[in-house]
């Protein structure tokens, strides 16, 4: 019971960090890219860095939101299918 707990657990860390990649690569490669033009310019403005970020990221969500709701749903479904082994 306990294992089954713990590898519940493990499984919703590595579904979690699965899902969030996209999303932290897109923001880490635009804010560099930004970071660089900023340092060759020497433009300091924060919301050169920080708008390109949002948009891209809310672009990268948008793109991949039917990946990502195709495996929570299928993570959902297997849990709900465990719960009878939890009970018992």
């Amino acid at each position: 019971m306990e294992a089954k707990l713990i590898g519940l657990g493990v499984e919703t860390f590595k579904i979690a960090l699965y899902l969030s990649l996209p999303m932290l690569l897109a923001g880490l490669i635009v804010g560099l890219a930004i970071s660089i033009f900023q340092a060759t310019t020497q433009i300091n403005e924060m919301t050169l860095s920080f708008v390109p970020k949002i948009i891209v990221v809310v672009v990268v969500m948008i793109f991949t939101m039917p990946w990502m709701m195709n495996i929570m749903i299928s993570f959902t479904t297997k849990i709900i299918n465990m719960i009878p082994s939890f009970i018992s």
